[in-house]
């Protein structure tokens, strides 16, 4: 029988330093929860609202008095604010062993009346950011990486990067081809920083119950109709993301790269038609 390398530890984060973007509510609060959880011992979120990124810390702060969190406000959509926010961020660490790249926005419209400016403030939030990000954060996550155990980036696209997602009337289209270039982007990352000990993942939600995605989901039948056409009977909780960003943040996955993880609870494998 092969040895198994310390399974104890396999899933633990002790003493890591994450930085979660968007990090102040729903999916990318979720994910900062989980990190803490699994002891990250410094945490760094960003949102654009100061007074939401407060209210943030104090929240985690207390469920986890031990350890460092803190939040620097930006507007990551602006590739002065990245520059800025990284800057800041390197004031307060040498190193990132975990980074989340999860800001995002969505626009839903129809097609003939679909605004540039709205798709274009989603293609720059939710791609070009993203990119910006990454990159200036590589010498960070460069000085955390090791061979035996990585730096981790995950991207958050969605799983209507991977199928059609809303039309009509509010048809999410910008939204939709930016996270299937998130997924795409993803991969090429993984490629080109895994020789740098960075490996780059990302996770595609499906229906979860955050700000963002409530008023689209109260249009479709909300949790209980969403829920009754997923493969398994219901939408997302916020411990179905912090299982799979733990687990890939983790000594666990230390040789999973490049990869687009669906948390849909399988809808993606479902034909538009019966949707």
């Amino acid at each position: 029988m092969s040895q198994i390398k310390d399974y104890p530890t396999m899933f633990s984060l002790a003493g890591k330093i994450a930085v979660v973007t968007g990090g102040s509510r729903g999916i990318g609060l979720h994910a900062a929860t989980g990190l803490l959880h699994a002891g990250v011992s410094t945490l760094i979120i960003t949102s654009r609202k100061a007074d939401a990124c407060a209210e943030a810390v104090a929240a985690l702060q207390k469920l986890f008095p031990r350890a460092d969190v803190s939040a620097i406000p930006a507007d990551l959509s602006k590739p002065a604010e990245v520059t800025r926010f990284v800057a800041e961020v390197s004031k307060k660490v040498k190193s990132v062993h975990i980074l989340i790249a999860n800001a995002g926005a969505s626009w839903g419209a129809p097609v003939d009346t679909h605004p540039d400016s709205a798709f274009a403030k989603v293609m720059d939030l939710n791609v070009r950011s993203v990119f910006n990000l990454i990159r200036e954060t590589i010498p960070l996550l460069e000085a955390a990486g090791t061979k035996e155990d990585p730096a981790r980036i995950i991207t958050v696209g969605s799983v209507v990067g991977l199928q059609i997602g809303s039309i009509g009337e509010h048809g999410t289209y910008g939204y939709a081809a930016s996270k299937a270039a998130v997924h795409h982007m993803t991969k090429h990352l993984a490629v080109a920083l895994g020789p740098r000990k960075i490996l780059v993942n990302a996770v595609a939600p499906g229906w979860f119950p955050t700000k963002m995605a409530s008023g689209l989901l109260d249009l479709y039948g909300g949790a209980g109709g969403q829920g009754k056409a997923s493969p398994d009977g219901r939408i997302g909780l916020p411990e179905d993301i912090v299982g799979v960003m733990v687990f890939l943040c983790s000594r666990a996955a230390s040789h999973v790269n490049g990869t687009i993880i669906p948390v849909d609870g399988g809808m993606h494998l479902v034909p538009a038609s019966k949707m």
